[in-house]
């Protein structure tokens, strides 16, 4: 979103608190100041899971918080109301008004959505952060979703995530032929072209079927949501970097139908709050994971490692090939990636000569 819509919402929300929601006079919000609305929002994360699940309801929160109630917002953990990967359907059915999920989950029925949670080798968080807010990115993904009655907006962001959980060593490419890992989005085309097999699942299923061995191996976000999930339990050998995933942005969507109802004030408190929690969880995860890889690092039963030189480049070798085909046979792709990869492209440069820079300099 514009700078200037964003500050002048948040002026609008200040306005509104600093008169206990009373109207300024203005017919907008004489308008608004007596309407109360009810809505749900589903999400694709298991009930209690922090972080992921966290962030949503605290964005619900904070919304029916900023607004005295006016807007009061009541949260469906994945299968309460609708299973994990059919929250996209329902926001845009009207079924319920909004939902928390990852855009890359509605591969097969929006392929370009993918490039806005994340893809393999592409922007990290801060990237992302600056593509969305100031690079033009937030308008190509409202356009995308606008024939499916939907508004996004980014509420999330883990920042890099782990490489997954592996009951075997990857010691070179020819490991990853015949693995059986649960991978969603590009990342699970890639595999496939490495000679794996990608299964997708929701979070609820990955600890069990890793486990059982219906999977070899699985990526799910990082170390803080991992140890929640059990996962040490399940498998021995755990890899990094986060190739699939650099810097997966959660969204939110709102049915436009219920989004057009709003009055112009409390549409400005779901912005910010929206804001508010694409910042905190990504400060979540950062505390998060240093704590919980300190743990995992002390764990006998457990193996952090990083993937061999020759795997990686095989990996980005592929996720280059699969990219291209989705960008030459989707046209919203192709124009999304176009805006995405020049970012991406400037983006490295300064990088390049500021956080890496630094991070390879600190002892």
């Amino acid at each position: 979103m514009k700078r200037r819509h964003f500050v002048g919402g948040l002026a609008a929300a200040a306005g509104i608190a600093a008169c206990g929601g009373q109207s300024d006079g203005s017919d907008t919000s004489a308008a608004g100041s007596a309407q109360r609305f009810d809505w749900s929002m589903v999400t694709s994360w298991p009930p209690g899971l922090p972080g992921l699940g966290a962030g949503a309801t605290r964005f619900a929160e904070r919304i029916t918080r900023a607004s005295g109630g006016r807007l009061n917002v009541r949260v469906y953990a994945a299968g309460e109301l609708v299973p994990a990967f059919e929250v996209f359907d329902a926001v845009s059915r009207g079924t319920v008004e909004m939902g928390h999920g990852a855009a890359y989950y509605h591969k097969g029925k929006v392929d370009a959505a993918q490039f806005f949670t994340s893809i393999p080798f592409g922007l990290n968080a801060q990237e992302m952060n600056g593509w969305l807010y100031y690079g033009g990115g937030l308008e190509l993904w409202r356009e995308l979703y606008d024939p499916f009655s939907l508004v996004p907006f980014p509420a999330g962001n883990t920042g890099v995530q782990m490489g997954g959980w592996f009951n075997r060593e990857i010691n070179s490419p020819e490991d990853l032929k015949g693995l059986k890992m649960r991978i969603p989005g590009l990342g699970g085309e890639v595999l496939r072209r490495a000679g794996g097999t990608p299964v997708t699942l929701p979070g609820s299923e990955i600890f069990t079927s890793l486990q059982t061995g219906v999977i070899d191996a699985t990526e799910w976000v990082g170390p803080y949501n991992d140890v929640a999930f059990g996962l040490p339990k399940a498998a021995r050998y755990y890899y990094y970097p986060g190739w699939q995933e650099p810097g997966p942005t959660l969204e939110a969507i709102v049915n436009k139908d219920a989004w057009n109802a709003l009055p112009d004030d409390l549409k400005a408190i779901v912005e910010i709050a929206a804001q508010s929690v694409n910042s905190d969880m990504l400060a979540e995860f950062v505390h998060g994971n240093t704590t919980a890889l300190m743990q995992l690092k002390d764990d006998p039963n457990v193996e952090v490692r990083a993937f061999p030189a020759d795997v990686v480049e095989l990996l980005e070798g592929y996720a280059e090939e699969v990219i291209a085909e989705l960008v030459a046979a989707d046209p919203a792709a192709a124009k999304i990636h176009a805006s995405y990869a020049a970012y991406r492209d400037a983006a490295r440069e300064w990088q390049r000569v500021s956080e890496e820079a630094y991070l390879g300099s600190r002892g």
